[in-house]
């Protein structure tokens, strides 16, 4: 005597290999994909820059005197801040920064400066052989000045200190 539970059960059996399968499918989609587009996923400055400044500057808010920095991204800050010190620690400013791409691959480590008159403005970050970089949002001072004055930018030359691995 043949009982409605078996056509039922072969039914949910059916069903569960379907579903098994579309999972299978997706996750080889998303591997895929990450594999086509591997350089979001580590694109902003992640190493720690060393860099000298010949000028005054401006680092969101923060005016900071010429002298020897360093720069890299916050821990635990989900790549939105970098700080920027001085090397004698007295001077530092953290920044908001957001993930930007330049038109060709840097050769070299770089920051870049946006100068208006004589005011310098802390701009972008580059690693070297990094076409995505960080870019610091422009302050309400740097806005202002801005206004009043025509842009132009500065590229200096960085050098590259490891992060020590976690």
């Amino acid at each position: 005597m043949t009982t409605f539970s078996e056509p039922i059960n072969k039914a949910e059996a059916i069903q569960n290999v379907t579903t098994g399968r579309q999972l299978a499918l997706s996750f080889i989609a998303l591997v895929f994909a990450l594999t086509i587009y591997p350089n979001k996923a580590h694109a902003q400055v992640i190493d720690t820059l060393e860099i000298n400044v010949p000028f005054h500057f401006y680092a969101a808010n923060t005016e900071l005197p010429p002298g020897n920095y360093s720069i890299h991204v916050l821990e635990n800050s989900n790549l939105k801040f970098m700080q920027i010190t001085s090397a004698d620690g007295v001077s530092s400013a953290v920044v908001e920064i957001r993930e930007t791409d330049v038109s060709s691959v840097p050769k070299e480590s770089e920051v870049i400066f946006n100068k208006y008159g004589d005011h310098y403005f802390l701009a972008k970050v580059f690693d070297e052989g990094n076409p995505s970089g960080d870019e610091v949002l422009e302050s309400n001072y740097e806005k202002t000045v801005g206004k009043a004055a025509a842009e132009s930018q500065v590229h200096l030359a960085t050098q590259n200190r490891r992060q020590p691995a976690d």
